[in-house]
Protein backbone atom coordinates (compact mmCIF):
# COMPACT_ATOMS: atom_id res chain seq x y z
CA UNK A 1 0.00 0.00 0.00
CA UNK A 2 1.41 3.33 -1.09
CA UNK A 3 0.84 6.55 0.86
CA UNK A 4 0.08 9.70 -1.05
CA UNK A 5 2.88 12.30 -0.95
CA UNK A 6 0.64 14.74 0.94
CA UNK A 7 -0.15 12.16 3.64
CA UNK A 8 3.50 11.12 3.87
CA UNK A 9 4.70 14.72 4.35
CA UNK A 10 1.86 15.42 6.76
CA UNK A 11 2.94 12.48 8.93
CA UNK A 12 6.59 13.58 8.80
CA UNK A 13 5.57 17.10 9.87
CA UNK A 14 2.92 16.18 12.46
CA UNK A 15 4.81 13.41 14.24
CA UNK A 16 7.48 15.69 15.82
CA UNK A 17 4.79 18.19 16.79
CA UNK A 18 2.72 15.50 18.51
CA UNK A 19 5.79 14.14 20.29
CA UNK A 20 6.70 17.68 21.38
CA UNK A 21 3.21 18.27 22.76
CA UNK A 22 3.31 14.98 24.65
CA UNK A 23 6.69 15.87 26.19
CA UNK A 24 5.47 19.34 27.17
CA UNK A 25 2.31 17.85 28.65
CA UNK A 26 4.39 15.50 30.83
CA UNK A 27 6.92 18.11 32.06
CA UNK A 28 6.80 21.83 31.43
CA UNK A 29 10.32 22.53 30.17
CA UNK A 30 9.36 26.06 29.14
CA UNK A 31 8.74 27.15 32.74
CA UNK A 32 10.76 24.45 34.51
CA UNK A 33 11.25 24.31 38.26
CA UNK A 34 13.33 21.45 39.63
CA UNK A 35 11.74 18.98 42.07
CA UNK A 36 11.47 20.13 45.68
CA UNK A 37 12.33 18.01 48.70
CA UNK A 38 10.08 17.73 51.73
CA UNK A 39 12.16 20.16 53.78
CA UNK A 40 10.86 22.87 51.40
CA UNK A 41 7.23 21.93 52.09
CA UNK A 42 6.28 25.18 53.86
CA UNK A 43 7.40 27.25 50.87
CA UNK A 44 5.08 25.55 48.35
CA UNK A 45 2.24 27.62 46.91
CA UNK A 46 0.12 27.36 43.77
CA UNK A 47 2.81 29.42 42.01
CA UNK A 48 4.94 26.27 42.14
CA UNK A 49 2.34 24.30 40.15
CA UNK A 50 3.86 24.92 36.71
CA UNK A 51 2.74 21.89 34.72
CA UNK A 52 0.91 22.30 31.45
CA UNK A 53 -2.48 20.76 30.79
CA UNK A 54 -3.93 20.83 27.35
CA UNK A 55 -7.07 18.80 27.81
CA UNK A 56 -8.72 19.03 31.25
CA UNK A 57 -10.90 22.06 31.84
CA UNK A 58 -12.84 20.85 34.89
CA UNK A 59 -12.97 18.11 37.49
CA UNK A 60 -16.45 16.87 38.29
CA UNK A 61 -17.81 20.12 36.85
CA UNK A 62 -15.59 22.40 38.96
CA UNK A 63 -13.03 24.68 37.37
CA UNK A 64 -11.28 24.97 40.75
CA UNK A 65 -8.96 21.99 40.69
CA UNK A 66 -5.32 21.00 40.72
CA UNK A 67 -3.18 17.93 40.70
CA UNK A 68 0.18 17.27 42.22
CA UNK A 69 2.95 14.90 41.11
CA UNK A 70 5.18 13.40 43.79
CA UNK A 71 7.67 10.55 43.90
CA UNK A 72 9.84 8.52 46.23
CA UNK A 73 13.43 8.36 45.03
CA UNK A 74 16.40 6.36 46.31
CA UNK A 75 20.13 6.04 45.87
CA UNK A 76 22.33 3.21 47.14
CA UNK A 77 25.89 3.15 48.48
CA UNK A 78 27.85 0.22 49.91
CA UNK A 79 26.07 -0.01 53.26
CA UNK A 80 23.54 2.77 53.04
CA UNK A 81 20.55 3.99 51.14
CA UNK A 82 19.27 7.53 50.74
CA UNK A 83 15.51 7.85 50.33
CA UNK A 84 13.66 11.10 49.81
CA UNK A 85 10.27 12.31 48.69
CA UNK A 86 9.94 14.86 45.90
CA UNK A 87 7.30 17.29 44.71
CA UNK A 88 7.53 17.92 40.95
CA UNK A 89 6.40 21.52 40.26
CA UNK A 90 6.80 21.32 36.50
CA UNK A 91 4.54 18.27 36.34
CA UNK A 92 1.95 19.55 38.84
CA UNK A 93 -0.93 21.67 37.65
CA UNK A 94 -3.55 24.13 38.87
CA UNK A 95 -6.30 24.98 36.42
CA UNK A 96 -6.85 28.56 37.53
CA UNK A 97 -3.48 30.01 38.42
CA UNK A 98 -5.17 32.88 40.26
CA UNK A 99 -7.11 30.55 42.55
CA UNK A 100 -6.78 31.47 46.20
CA UNK A 101 -8.40 28.37 47.62
CA UNK A 102 -6.59 27.59 50.85
CA UNK A 103 -8.54 24.31 51.13
CA UNK A 104 -7.49 23.15 47.67
CA UNK A 105 -3.84 24.00 48.30
CA UNK A 106 -3.97 22.20 51.65
CA UNK A 107 -5.44 19.11 49.96
CA UNK A 108 -2.73 19.07 47.30
CA UNK A 109 0.05 19.64 49.85
CA UNK A 110 -1.19 16.66 51.87
CA UNK A 111 -0.43 14.52 48.83
CA UNK A 112 3.18 15.64 49.34
CA UNK A 113 2.97 14.70 53.03
CA UNK A 114 1.62 11.26 52.09
CA UNK A 115 4.65 10.68 49.86
CA UNK A 116 6.96 11.74 52.70
CA UNK A 117 5.10 9.43 55.08
CA UNK A 118 5.75 6.38 52.90
CA UNK A 119 9.38 7.39 52.32
CA UNK A 120 9.81 7.45 56.11
CA UNK A 121 8.05 4.09 56.45
CA UNK A 122 10.52 2.62 53.95
CA UNK A 123 13.44 4.04 55.95
CA UNK A 124 11.99 2.58 59.14
CA UNK A 125 11.61 -0.87 57.56
CA UNK A 126 15.14 -0.77 56.12
CA UNK A 127 16.60 0.32 59.46
CA UNK A 128 15.14 -2.84 61.03
CA UNK A 129 17.06 -5.16 58.70
CA UNK A 130 19.67 -7.21 60.55
CA UNK A 131 22.19 -6.59 57.76
CA UNK A 132 22.18 -4.40 54.69
CA UNK A 133 20.97 -6.30 51.67
CA UNK A 134 20.36 -4.13 48.64
CA UNK A 135 17.78 -6.50 47.15
CA UNK A 136 15.78 -6.46 50.37
CA UNK A 137 15.99 -2.66 50.60
CA UNK A 138 14.85 -2.34 46.96
CA UNK A 139 11.88 -4.60 47.71
CA UNK A 140 10.94 -2.47 50.74
CA UNK A 141 11.13 0.72 48.65
CA UNK A 142 9.08 -0.83 45.85
CA UNK A 143 6.40 -1.91 48.34
CA UNK A 144 6.39 1.56 49.93
CA UNK A 145 5.82 3.12 46.51
CA UNK A 146 2.91 0.77 45.79
CA UNK A 147 1.34 1.41 49.20
CA UNK A 148 1.82 5.16 48.75
CA UNK A 149 0.01 5.15 45.38
CA UNK A 150 -2.87 3.14 46.85
CA UNK A 151 -3.11 5.53 49.82
CA UNK A 152 -3.06 8.56 47.48
CA UNK A 153 -6.03 7.14 45.54
CA UNK A 154 -7.89 6.33 48.77
CA UNK A 155 -7.23 9.86 50.05
CA UNK A 156 -8.64 11.46 46.89
CA UNK A 157 -11.61 9.10 46.80
CA UNK A 158 -12.59 9.53 50.46
CA UNK A 159 -12.11 13.30 50.48
CA UNK A 160 -13.62 13.65 46.99
CA UNK A 161 -10.56 15.75 46.08
CA UNK A 162 -11.02 18.01 49.16
CA UNK A 163 -14.78 18.57 48.81
CA UNK A 164 -15.70 16.38 51.81
CA UNK A 165 -14.30 18.59 54.56
CA UNK A 166 -14.84 16.14 57.43
CA UNK A 167 -12.84 13.45 55.61
CA UNK A 168 -10.17 15.97 54.63
CA UNK A 169 -9.71 16.98 58.26
CA UNK A 170 -9.64 13.33 59.37
CA UNK A 171 -6.88 12.55 56.88
CA UNK A 172 -4.90 15.66 57.86
CA UNK A 173 -4.95 14.58 61.50
CA UNK A 174 -4.02 10.97 60.67
CA UNK A 175 -1.19 11.90 58.29
CA UNK A 176 0.30 14.49 60.65
CA UNK A 177 0.14 12.01 63.52
CA UNK A 178 1.86 9.27 61.50
CA UNK A 179 4.56 11.68 60.31
CA UNK A 180 5.22 12.68 63.92
CA UNK A 181 5.57 9.03 64.92
CA UNK A 182 8.25 8.64 62.24
CA UNK A 183 10.19 11.83 63.05
CA UNK A 184 13.39 9.86 63.66
CA UNK A 185 13.30 8.89 59.97
CA UNK A 186 13.17 12.48 58.76
CA UNK A 187 16.81 12.30 57.63
CA UNK A 188 17.16 10.87 54.16
CA UNK A 189 20.10 8.49 54.70
CA UNK A 190 19.90 5.08 56.40
CA UNK A 191 23.24 3.41 57.16
CA UNK A 192 23.53 -0.19 58.29
CA UNK A 193 26.68 -1.99 59.36
CA UNK A 194 27.10 -5.66 58.51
Amino acid sequence: MKLSPLLKYSLVFLTPILIGLAVLNHTNFLNYEKPLTFDQYDQITFENFRGLEFFKKSLYGSKRFAYVVTSIESEFDDNSVTIWSLFHPSRSFVYKTNTNSKELLTHEKYHIKITELFARKAKEDISQLSSFKREEAERIIKNAKQEERAFQKEYDYNTFHSYVLSEQKRYEKEIDSLLNLLTEFKKTKITLND
